[in-house]
């Protein structure tokens, strides 16, 4: 089973990839047969050569992820809460829930974002 610090590590270094818009250092924490699920429902991306082209799109689109609060984790997986801002007019964030499945070696073997166009509420700063 995964430890938990090193779950919210894991997570932290996630967070901190996107800042860095570093695709490498994200992909870096899944193992070589992951898969992401972004959004939930959608079509699986399965394998490192389908995560690394998902993560090098999403941070060339310049998303910044700033964590809604604290890591949650429970046995094998961890949950966050996140958001990103939204281009329009006004402010507004897009506000995301991620799971990350882990195996033994603390590697992220699945990833599931939950969101959906109603996920996007006015920032309230």
């Amino acid at each position: 089973m995964a430890d938990h610090a090193r779950m919210r590590e894991t997570v932290n270094q996630y967070v901190a990839g996107f800042t860095a818009a570093d695709a490498d250092a994200i992909v870096r924490l899944f193992a070589d047969d992951a898969t992401v699920e972004d959004p939930y429902g959608s079509e699986a991306r399965r394998g490192i050569d389908a995560i690394r082209e998902f993560y090098e799109m999403a941070v060339g689109s310049g998303a910044k992820l700033r964590l809604d609060g604290p890591i949650r984790t429970a046995g094998d997986t961890a949950a966050f809460a996140f958001s990103i801002p939204w281009p329009g007019d006004e402010p507004h964030r897009l506000h995301i829930i991620d799971t990350f499945r882990f195996d033994d070696d603390g590697k992220v073997v699945e990833m599931r974002a939950f969101w959906s166009a109603d996920s996007v509420l006015p920032d309230e700063g």
